[in-house]
Formats: structure tokens, C-alpha cells, sequence
């Protein structure tokens, strides 16, 4: 078992499977304690089973490790509070939040419902507002009871499709890009209590993407969401208590940030070397010997080593993944 977050507590929302399953093992792994959260439902966020939460759990503890499995709804304002409330009852504290819960219910815009529009607006934004405005309100309460900053995270999930679109996913694009900008002004509101706030726009094969083009196999072993899982994991460790307001995309054998260069917006391949020396050897130590690489989507153009994302990203998504300003 390693030690990158060794005594932190953290959450995770949709954690029962997918991207949010390979999140909660890694933190275990490297020494958190972890309320696995996971309402259960299918992708269309119909139906509850507490089974998926709770097989992750058994999982951590067969690793030695501790946690817990909640059922609670991160849309419900209640279910989020006591979500919160559960994890610090149980385990005495939370350092991490990573709402990563979500549902599709994709149709072209002509065609959606209002329930369709407001089921994954609800999930997905007021999914991330809810557990972020319980968690922010309990730690803002730690700095003053300490007189001093707590060391906390607040690690939201965006996707390609808010920040620069598709089709059939109006809802879900417009919740991502709304979930993006929460997470810019979240951390500029956030910071003077020692809270950082980042964004991860995942490049992975979950049930939610399966269906929405042909991979290969090989594609399928690439976008593995456990390649999400070390970016996640080291951003909610004490190591990371320099980089907030960022906007990482991960996955895939890629990691990218947004990031601001007038005129233009663009997304940097990050590389190791801008990284800081210990996440450069957490990646390495996480990841199968392969560069990481980055290949150009088939819009907008490239231009030398930067992709030009002319107009796409509101002119707040920047990065500088070395450090915050």
C-alpha cells in the first residue's frame, strides 16, 4: 500500500463502477479512507442498488484498507448533506470530495424532453453544487475552529463534450461546461480556506461510452479508466496544494490542461517535465512503460506542438500545471 494519501478521507461520488470505481481502489491503494458513494442506478440514472458501492468497498477492505459504501442521491440537497455528514461521522473528518456521479440520456435537441433536459442537468450540476456547497460549508467551519487553512480538495468531473461539444448531448454538454466554470470560480471563492478545486474531462471506456462510437480492442485497453486514476488520486493528496482552477484532460494515455494564451485558446500537451518531480514519478509508477502521447482530434487544426482550440474554452479555463498563480 502506498502513501501519497495516507490518513486523508475522501469521497466519491459514483463510485460503484467505471472511472469512479478506478478512483476509490487507487485512493485505498495509496492509504485514504474512502466513503464509496453510488445511488446505483442504470446509466440513464433509473432504478437503486447499493451492491455496486458496496462490492468496491469489499474490495478495499480484502486490501487491507478502509471504507465505507452510501447510497445517499448528491442531487437530493439533503442526501448530499448527509453524505458529508457520513463521512465525517464515521471517519472523523473528509480531506477529498471527487463528485464524479453522473447519467446520459442523450437525443438530438429537437427532440428531448423537458425530463430528459432536467434529469441530467440535476444530476450532473446540481450533483456536483450539492456535495461541494455541504463539503465547502464543513471545512470553511475547520478554518475557523483551527484559525489556520484546511488542506482540502474538491475534484469535479467535465468532459470534451462541454468544453467543446457533440452532438446528441445538449443536457449532458451543457452540464459539463457549466460543471467547468464551478469549478474556476469555486476555487477562486475557496482558496483563502486552503480548498483547491480542479476538473478532470476524462478520456476512458465506461458504460457511459461505450455505446457512442466502434473502438477496437486496443482502443478499448487505452481508455481503461484506471489511466484517469492517477491525476485524480495525486490531485487530492498534500502534494498538490499548488495547482488549483485547473481543467485537466486524462486518460488514454494523455494528459492535457486548459490554458489561456491570447489570442488564442489552447490545450497543452502537459508531459512530465511541468509537472512537479512527485507526481512525474506517481504517473510513471501508475502507467504500463508508454509515453504519453498526444494525438490531434480530427478539429480544430494543430499548430506545432499546440492544438488550437480557437473560441471553444470560456476565457477562465487556464492551466498552468506547474503551479497556481
Amino acid at each position: 500500500m502506498g502513501q501519497l494519501c495516507a490518513g486523508r478521507v475522501a469521497i466519491v461520488t459514483g463510485g460503484g463502477r467505471g472511472l469512479g470505481r478506478e478512483y476509490a481502489l487507487m485512493l485505498a491503494e495509496q492509504g485514504a479512507k474512502v466513503v464509496v458513494n453510488d445511488l446505483g442506478g442504470t446509466a440513464a440514472g433509473e432504478g437503486a442498488d447499493l451492491s455496486p458501492a458496496q462490492e468496491v468497498v469489499d474490495e478495499i477492505k480484502r486490501g487491507g484498507g478502509e471504507a465505507i459504501a452510501n447510497g445517499n442521491d448528491v442531487s437530493d440537497w439533503a442526501g448530499a448533506k448527509a453524505l458529508i455528514d457520513d463521512a465525517v461521522s464515521t471517519f472523523g473528518r473528509l480531506d477529498v470530495l471527487i463528485n464524479n456521479a453522473g447519467i446520459l440520456r442523450d437525443r438530438m435537441m429537437v427532440n428531448m424532453t423537458e425530463a430528459e433536459w432536467d434529469a441530467v442537468i440535476k444530476v450532473h450540476l446540481k450533483g456536483t453544487f450539492a456535495p461541494s456547497h455541504h463539503a465547502a460549508q464543513y471545512w470553511r467551519q475547520e478554518t475557523k475552529k483551527r484559525r489556520a487553512p484546511v488542506s482540502a480538495r474538491l475534484i469535479n468531473t467535465s468532459s470534451a463534450s462541454g468544453l467543446f461539444g457533440n452532438v446528441g448531448q445538449s443536457n449532458y454538454g451543457a452540464a459539463k461546461a457549466g460543471i467547468a466554470a464551478f469549478t474556476i470560480i469555486s476555487a477562486m471563492e475557496l482558496r483563502q480556506y486552503g480548498i483547491t478545486v480542479n476538473a478532470i474531462a476524462p478520456r476512458a471506456q465506461t458504460r457511459m461510452t461505450e455505446g457512442l462510437r466502434e473502438r477496437t480492442e486496443e482502443d478499448i485497453k487505452r481508455r481503461n479508466p484506471r489511466w484517469v486514476a492517477p491525476i485524480v488520486v495525486w490531485l487530492a493528496s498534500e502534494q498538490s496544494a499548488d495547482v488549483t482552477e485547473r481543467v485537466f484532460k486524462a486518460g488514454d494515455g494523455i494528459l492535457k490542461v486548459a490554458e489561456e494564451l491570447l489570442p488564442e485558446h489552447l490545450w497543452r500537451p502537459v508531459g512530465l517535465k511541468p509537472l512537479p518531480a512527485a507526481f512525474s514519478g506517481f504517473w510513471m509508477a501508475t502507467h504500463p512503460p508508454r509515453p504519453l502521447h498526444s494525438r490531434p482530434p480530427r478539429r480544430p487544426t494543430w499548430r506545432g506542438d499546440y492544438a488550437s482550440w480557437q473560441g471553444a474554452l470560456p476565457k477562465r479555463l487556464r492551466v498552468a500545471s506547474d503551479q497556481s498563480r
